[in-house]
């Protein structure tokens, strides 16, 4: 079994290199972190309501995915879509029209993976994805095939025909503490526990909070976080998926909890259909006992399992 790096509490920022990309008037000033190891390199892509501190970076007894990952012998990276935790957030949050869909989200993950890539000598890139982020993932992983050698696809979003909800009409959503509880719980059999211990979800919900400066000021307390990623759901559950998976050349695999609502046994035949340029086909994983947000769940070290020995071509 693996042992953690670092035996830290709940929600200790992960050790490594904390990177800012300058931003411009195209671009948004972007935080990145990287946990430095002798393997290839690894890019995390965040979903749609919080940053990769609280995600891929988040401990929970002292060991998060990055950990995991680093173990493992991966050169961890991962970063902040603009917007989300410490990169910028942009004027046009402000507005009241979508701010940060997938396609200017894919041009952000191109930007960072750039930057990895002049780090380690044009090495191509490990690209594991969550959510919504999934989308964005699958554009860059298309339009840069160049930059990458395998993509995971964690809890990924499919296209449905009906039900997508409202196109938002506005630039930013508020995002409070008892709108995650309630997200955590989302797609759990009648009679099941929560799937994260109460006080680690109390430590979490904290954390999350304080990664907007101005969240106390709200009432309710919330983050702003861009409506974008909304407006791509609403596209893809009303039947105009975002892209065209067919694009995606590099080996992929789609994995998934078993309880997860977003990402069904349908969204992911859907998806694994069109993923059709993927040599051999996408691989497909279903892991037992979770749900949207297997990653920081009780069942995590199952997804860690499963996501790294794919990545080590096992």
């Amino acid at each position: 079994m693996l042992e953690p790096i670092l035996a830290t509490p709940h929600g200790t920022a992960p050790a490594g290199e904390g990177i800012r990309l300058a931003g411009d008037a195209a671009m948004p000033a972007l935080r990145m972190r990287r946990m430095a190891g002798p393997g290839a390199p690894v890019l995390y892509v965040h979903g749609a309501t919080f940053p990769s501190a609280l995600s891929v970076g988040w401990r929970i007894d002292g060991w998060s995915w990055m950990d995991d990952l680093r173990a493992r012998g991966f050169d961890v990276w991962a970063f902040d879509f603009a917007g989300y935790g410490g990169s910028e957030r942009p004027a046009a949050m402000q507005g009241n029209m979508p701010y940060g869909r997938a396609g200017a989200a894919a041009e952000q993950i191109a930007r960072v993976a750039a930057h990895i890539r002049a780090r380690r000598g044009g090495a191509k890139l490990l690209v594991i994805a969550h959510s919504w982020g999934t989308i964005p993932a699958g554009i860059f992983a298309g339009a840069w095939p160049e930059m990458v050698e395998r993509l995971v696809l964690f809890g990924p979003l499919a296209q449905r025909e009906a039900g997508g909800g409202a196109m938002p009409a506005k630039g930013a959503n508020l995002v409070t503490r008892e709108d995650q509880w309630r997200s955590f719980q989302s797609g759990l059999p009648e009679g099941r526990g929560s799937p994260i211990a109460p006080e680690r979800f109390d430590a979490w919900a904290g954390a999350y909070l304080a990664s907007d400066p101005g969240s106390a000021e709200r009432d309710p307390a919330g983050v702003v976080v861009p409506s974008g990623p909304d407006a791509d759901f609403a596209d893809a559950w009303s039947g105009r998926f975002p892209y065209d998976p067919g694009v995606v050349r590099a080996p992929t695999m789609i994995v998934r909890g078993a309880w997860d609502p977003l990402a069904g046994d349908a969204d992911m035949a859907w998806l694994a259909g069109r993923l059709n340029g993927v040599p051999g086909g996408a691989r497909r994983v279903t892991l037992a006992g979770g749900a949207h947000r297997m990653h920081l769940e009780n069942r995590r070290r199952a997804l860690f399992d499963a996501v790294g020995d794919y990545l080590l071509g096992r």
